[in-house]
């Protein structure tokens, strides 16, 4: 059986309460929340918050309705159109199951289920082309080549470390990559997981886009399959990006003791995808503590994450991890972390012929006329002789205030040497002598 029929079914739609893959209690304490939140609700309404086949959510109705737990407020010609009520004893049942977990969402699946569907869906590396590197950093001013540096470690699908000064297009580089991988083949996720009857929201809004198809019908290729569970969905590949508000505790399982549920940490949000940490470095925690973390899910590509009972989970570490630094790598971590991160990538400062093309690429941009003059000017008074150090980043910078002092003084944009004295005057700090 091949990858792709191992996932088909894998995510075959479950019809009967035996398919679930989880305890039926579990379905029927769902439930019982729902309507004690929402009071009236039918079978359709049931079925689109837990993503659940409406003959499975009738299978659940028809047992609790003989057992005088729920009524029939509104009948139709067929039992998926009913709408249902909570009895008296229907009502203290759903505050039993409301005291378990205030959950309320798609139906969970298995863990092992998760387990699998994340190994099927990344067992092959990403095929990535040159060509489709090179339209991802098409915006972007690089060195010759600089996209061979690149695309191999996004095909290897490990980890990739991007270092050099500041200001020269790391974290742009990153996100072109996120961006990249956004449009390459769809990841079926699910909406949550159980492990031991503990309830792990995966989805995040902010993280999971879901992926629209070319056509108004079901979608097609590889992972486009008909009659699917709707507790899966299908997303373009994850991004998470974080900076220096990375803590310990968002790489862990993160339990909500009102709701009594998990969040799933980044990692695991990530996986399919890439996790971006932009600023190595200069994290809440130091670059020791998460070499501790992950030393060896970057070796092994499993992760280890606990419950609160104590409970050891076995997690799929599946994903593109981008580091970017300013700072010497070798001041960060030792040899050990290093040799674990496959591509090692410095983002250097332009030399002048860059900084010449991405200062004329912005112009364009900000649409502020080119002036040959004046950028000679700038170049020799404030990089030549100032002795600042080229940064990518300095044309669109310097460009931006140059507008707004011409705005503020009511003139049209113009890179004059008189303008551009002061627009790096108000910029860089030390004048041009340093």
């Amino acid at each position: 059986m091949t990858g792709s029929d191992q996932l088909r079914k894998l995510l075959m739609q479950a019809t009967s309460v035996s398919q679930l893959g989880l305890p039926p209690s579990l379905a029927v304490d769902l439930l019982y929340r729902i309507l004690f939140t929402e009071g009236d609700a039918s079978v359709a309404r049931l079925a689109e918050i837990t993503r659940l086949f409406p003959q499975v959510i009738d299978e659940i109705m028809a047992d609790m309705q003989h057992d005088h737990m729920v009524e029939v407020v509104k009948a139709g010609a067929l039992r998926v159109s009913y709408t249902y009520r909570l009895t008296d004893e229907g009502t203290a049942r759903a505050r039993d199951a409301m005291e378990r977990t205030q959950y309320i969402g798609p139906f969970p699946v298995d863990i092992e289920a998760y387990r699998k569907a994340i190994g099927l869906q990344t067992a092959e590396r990403q095929k990535i082309t040159s060509t489709e590197v090179k339209q991802a950093l098409n915006g972007l001013i690089l060195p010759e080549n600089f996209h061979r540096r690149i695309g191999p470690a996004v095909n290897a699908g490990s980890s990739l470390f991007l270092y050099g000064p500041p200001g020269n297009g790391k974290t742009t580089v990153a996100q072109a990559i996120a961006k990249m991988l956004a449009g390459t083949e769809p990841i079926w996720l699910p909406y949550a997981v159980s492990i031991g009857g503990q309830i792990v929201q995966i989805y995040d809004p902010l993280v999971h886009t879901p992926f629209v198809p070319p056509e108004s019908d079901a979608p097609t290729g590889k992972t486009g399959f008909i009659g699917v569970d709707k507790r899966w969905g299908l997303f373009q590949r994850p991004s998470v990006m974080v900076g220096g508000e990375l803590t310990m505790e968002a790489l862990e399982l993160r339990f909500e003791p009102i709701a009594k549920i998990y969040e799933a940490p980044l990692q695991m949000k990530a996986n399919g995808g890439m996790f971006l940490i932009d600023d190595f470095g200069r994290q809440q925690i130091s670059p020791q503590q998460l070499l501790n973390r992950w030393i060896v899910p970057l070796e092994t590509r499993i992760d280890f994450l606990r419950l609160q009972s104590g409970q050891t989970l076995e997690i799929p570490f599946r994903q593109l991890i981008v580091f970017a630094t300013n700072l010497d790598p070798s001041d960060l971590v030792d040899a050990a972390f290093l040799r674990r991160i496959q591509m090692k990538v410095e983002v250097s400062g332009p030399d002048e012929k860059m900084f010449y093309q991405i200062f004329a690429q912005m112009c364009q941009n900000l649409k502020v006329p080119f002036d040959r003059n004046g950028f000679v000017h700038l170049l020799q008074k404030w990089y030549r002789e100032g002795g600042q150090p080229m940064q990518a980043v300095h044309p669109r910078d310097l460009l931006k205030t140059l507008l707004a002092i011409c705005d503020y003084a009511g003139i049209p944009p113009q890179m004059t040497p008189e303008l551009l004295d002061e627009s790096c005057s108000c910029y860089f700090v030390g004048g041009a002598t340093q």
